[in-house]
């Protein structure tokens, strides 16, 4: 069986989600939107491959808005639509961060500005810790959405709903990919100021995600692995 992980700018590696998908017998691909040398004009066009080809998708985070149609739409539009068919289909989608809140935007929910971002080791409220636990996940993001139709949520925090079911699909807000290889990718191409400007110590937010890392991949891979044997369908 293949994966396909939809990586949207060039500092998104798969982390310990590629890497238990592996261990449980997937064949992994990745596919990359905006290139490094586009990070700074990243309205690019861009032609997805045929769905069927493939028999999990992983949408992963972004730096951009999955709002922002004016920034990213010749890009973000299409995927939307791209997403909309997969997960109709019945395809098992595992949306994560923007990647989830793609499927939000593309089953007739939306997305916009939260009143507050989320940056860090944040635990959640799970409703389903069979699924998800409570955390700590690495949340990274200024933006939430609204549920959509037959979308039925299954964790959140007093910030954003954090998790949907719909379909054979899950979206989850948070980012289990993460760990410290991946955080020091995002420091480093800009994410140390938006960390700074929250009124927190990157490398501060460095060392504890290097502490946290074997307990977080551990609650990634029991993720993962509820993904395929519960939510999927496969």
């Amino acid at each position: 069986m293949k994966v396909l992980f939809i990586q949207h700018d060039h500092v998104s590696p798969t982390g310990p989600v590629g890497e238990r998908f592996r261990e449980r017998g997937f064949e992994t691909q990745e596919i990359l939107v905006v290139q490094e040398h586009q990070f700074g004009e990243p309205n690019v066009t861009f032609e997805f491959p045929d769905a069927s080809d493939y028999d999990v998708i992983v949408p992963l985070g972004a730096p951009w808005g999955a709002w922002d149609d004016a920034c990213i739409g010749n890009w973000l539009t299409p995927e939307i639509e791209w997403i909309r068919a997969a997960v109709s289909s019945g395809k098992p989608v595992l949306g994560i961060c923007f990647g989830g809140q793609l499927i939000a935007r593309a089953m007739g929910g939306s997305v916009a500005p939260a009143p507050k971002g989320e940056i860090g080791w944040t635990n959640i409220w799970s409703e389903r810790p069979d699924l998800i636990s409570n955390g700590p996940w690495f949340q990274f993001h200024y933006d939430r959405w609204q549920l959509p139709p037959n979308a039925v949520e299954i964790a959140r925090n007093p910030v954003a709903s954090q998790a949907f079911l719909i379909n054979n699909s899950l979206a989850v807000q948070f980012h289990p990919e993460l760990n410290a290889a991946g955080l020091k990718g995002w420091l480093d191409w800009g994410g140390d100021k938006k960390v700074l400007e929250d009124g927190q110590d990157p490398i501060v937010m460095m060392r504890q995600t290097e502490a946290e890392e074997a307990d977080a991949r551990a609650r990634t891979f029991a993720l993962v692995d509820a993904f395929i044997d519960q939510v999927s369908g496969l």
